[in-house]
């Protein structure tokens, strides 16, 4: 940013503008199609670089001659809610389902939580190495929801091929739920189902995200007296958005996935 201070829309443009890089040219800026959000990628990567390790550590550390830590005791209730959810959803046997389902809620929750500090901390870290841009939530770019939900979607897909086979899932988009007789309707709800997950799953978790992100950015433009009320009272609230949030993407998962199990 400039040394001149800038104007309301000059700084919201600015903190809602993307580190990208062209692919095309391999150089700095915005290439359409070819482009990656280079901020987004490194947050996330480094968000599950950190959730993987804590919760190695943990792991590897367990033992059961000595009362477990703080730690240990807070990842096993992490643990003990989503295999609790898993059980209460998925009735089918399938390993992956319930490690899927811990990743993608703690996994999201941490991404949603970088929403929480404050506006300027990361980008004016940034700007001290010579990154003029730097958004700090990866949640609140569409390209990182729709590639988790794009993610389950192919695993939708896949489990719908491997638990009823060619003939058994032909049958069932033929057939359900109006009868063989009108097939053609049949196709194309199931068509409309099948496309309307990965872009609701993607879509709910982006609004939510960067509607937070932008009010956040909106509040730092107060005066610093307003800003310490009205943005610690949306903080508090935000914190319940972002869990339900990552609550919402892992339970949709469990039940597209048990429905991909399941023929009835």
């Amino acid at each position: 940013m400039s040394e001149v201070s800038p104007t309301t829309a000059e700084y919201v443009q600015h903190h809602l503008s993307y580190l990208s890089l062209n692919l095309h040219t391999m150089h700095m800026g915005n290439g359409g199609f070819w482009t990656l959000n280079l901020d987004t990628m490194g947050v996330s990567l480094f968000i599950g670089i950190v959730f993987l390790s804590i919760f190695r550590f943990a792991a590897v550390t367990i033992s059961g001659h000595n009362t477990p830590g703080k730690l240990q005791s807070f990842i096993e209730i992490i643990i003990e809610f989503v295999d609790k959810t898993v059980r209460e959803s998925f009735h089918g046997k399938n390993p992956l389902i319930a490690p899927l389902s811990l990743t993608i809620f703690v996994w999201i929750f941490l991404m949603n939580a970088m929403d929480l500090l404050p506006v300027d901390f990361l980008p004016t870290i940034a700007n001290w190495l010579g990154l003029t841009y730097f958004r700090a939530v990866p949640t609140a770019d569409p390209n990182a929801t729709f590639g988790m939900s794009f993610a389950v979607f192919f695993l939708i897909i896949f489990y719908n091929f491997k638990m009823k086979g060619v003939l058994g899932l032909g049958k069932e988009i033929l057939t359900k739920p109006f009868g063989p007789w009108l097939f053609i309707f049949n196709i194309l709800f199931r068509l409309i189902e099948e496309l309307v997950r990965p872009i609701s799953l993607s879509l709910r978790l982006f609004g939510n995200l960067f509607a937070g992100e932008l009010i956040f950015i909106l509040v730092a433009l107060m005066p610093w007296w307003i800003q310490w009320s009205v943005g610690g009272i949306w903080a508090i609230f935000h914190i319940l958005i972002i869990t339900i949030q990552a609550f919402i993407f892992m339970m949709l998962t469990i039940i597209y996935l048990t429905m991909a199990h399941e023929t009835h």
